[in-house]
């Protein structure tokens, strides 16, 4: 049924999460995972200035890998078989990106972590999650925080 579970993460609480309940469906399931970081450097411009710019990015994309490594050993620890990637690049929103990967891979189900925003707080750092929701052309499965890590 959801033979290729696909997992976008992204260092929160609720990304780690959405892996819990993936790799407990995957064992229930006997699926596979893909589990995807997105850099969007384009969201890091405002931040950076001059030389300062090419050591955040690294520093980004090590946390990225380091957040892959992490997710990979956890879905392996569970005997589930596993793959990563590692999306950097501008002008493709993270949202954009799990969808494109959805696509190729192909993906039967994906499943995300959503920080549950109301209000102004999600008006101001929109909803990659709420993005894949409305677009995605397969199963999405919103894994919420709990109610003391809102």
């Amino acid at each position: 049924m959801y033979g290729n579970i696909l997992v976008p993460i992204d260092g929160s609480e609720t990304a780690r999460r959405g892996l819990n309940e993936a790799v407990s469906l995957a064992k229930s399931l006997g699926s596979r995972i893909r589990v995807i970081h997105v850099i969007n450097d384009a969201e890091l411009s405002p931040y950076t200035v001059g030389s300062t710019y090419p050591l955040i990015i690294r520093q980004v994309h090590d946390y990225g890998t380091s957040l892959l490594h992490d997710a990979e050993e956890t879905v392996r620890r569970a005997g589930i078989d596993v793959d990563t990637r590692l999306f950097e690049g501008s002008g493709i929103s993270a949202g954009e990106q799990i969808l494109n990967t959805a696509a190729g891979w192909p993906a039967d189900l994906i499943v995300c972590g959503t920080h549950g925003r109301r209000g102004i707080r999600r008006l101001l750092m929109g909803s990659d999650a709420e993005y894949v929701v409305r677009q995605s052309p397969v199963p999405v499965l919103l894994v919420r925080a709990t109610e003391s890590g809102r």
